[in-house]
């Protein structure tokens, strides 16, 4: 068996053992996975659409604010699990020897297997809601998903070594991902604020991910072809830049846990 093909197994094995203690003890246990990002969706969607009325008028508001919010989950969860990979297997890192990179891919794997059960709840809520994207909007929507998850990567490799040092920074970014929660078209549509304040947005790839994945599921309304293209040049030059700051920032890490 060659390395490549151990630390596949490594790292499936890491991701399944997470997932599982994750939802241990809990009485719902698995269901959890999917119930919290409903929970957060049938609050917001009574909110704006039935007290605020801020829906109305809006396409498809609840299909829109479902896949808004399990994308966000997404990356708010993978991020955060992601940064604080390599002190929650901390007896890994300083008790034995596994590649650190694995435990920072398991981590955010993790997150991904969450992500897919959360992607059965939006085919079904389609479904339910009986609207159908297009072909091209549903390829979008997962080569998005793959993007989320590689900026999500990347962001870990960013930061895990960094959170040993720092343990101010799972906190910091606690509290700036729910200031990017707001920031981000989650709850409204971006062309509901002027033309410069959506510029400004866009800049944030995971608000640029949730917008076109909107638009392009209920409208049909695809990003420009140079837009795609400069989004997916900065998220490739972020992953490489990633993985030079972790290879800079990982040696000497189990001394310092």
């Amino acid at each position: 068996m060659t390395h490549h093909e151990n630390y596949k197994e490594l790292i499936w094995a890491l991701a399944k053992t997470d997932f599982k203690l994750r939802y241990q003890g809990s009485v719902l246990g698995y269901v959890w996975a999917i119930l919290n990002p409903l929970l957060v969706f049938t609050i917001l969607n009574f909110v704006f659409s039935s007290i605020f009325a801020r829906g109305s008028g809006i396409k498809h508001y609840a299909l829109q604010l479902l896949v808004a919010i399990i994308l966000f989950n997404f990356f708010s969860e993978g991020t955060k699990a992601g940064m604080a990979s390599l002190i929650s297997k901390s007896s890994l890192v300083t008790k034995i020897y596994v590649p650190r990179w694995t435990i920072i891919a398991a981590s955010t794997i993790n997150s991904a297997m969450i992500f897919i059960m959360n992607l059965i709840v939006i085919v079904l809520f389609f479904i339910w809601k009986q609207f159908t994207p297009s072909f091209e909007a549903i390829l979008l929507f997962l080569f998005f998903s793959i993007l989320t998850y590689v900026i999500i990567l990347a962001f870990s490799f960013f930061t895990a070594p960094l959170y040993v040092k720092f343990r101010d920074l799972l906190m910091i970014w606690g509290v700036l991902t729910m200031i990017l929660f707001y920031a981000t078209p989650i709850i409204y549509p971006l062309q509901r604020l002027p033309e410069y304040v959506q510029q400004i947005i866009l800049i944030s790839p995971i608000a640029f991910i949730i917008h076109f994945t909107k638009e392009a599921l209920i409208d049909n309304h695809f990003p420009e072809l140079w837009q795609t293209g400069i989004f997916i040049l900065a998220t490739l030059l972020f992953f490489a830049s990633g993985i030079f700051v972790y290879k800079k920032t990982v040696p000497g890490i189990a001394e310092e846990i």
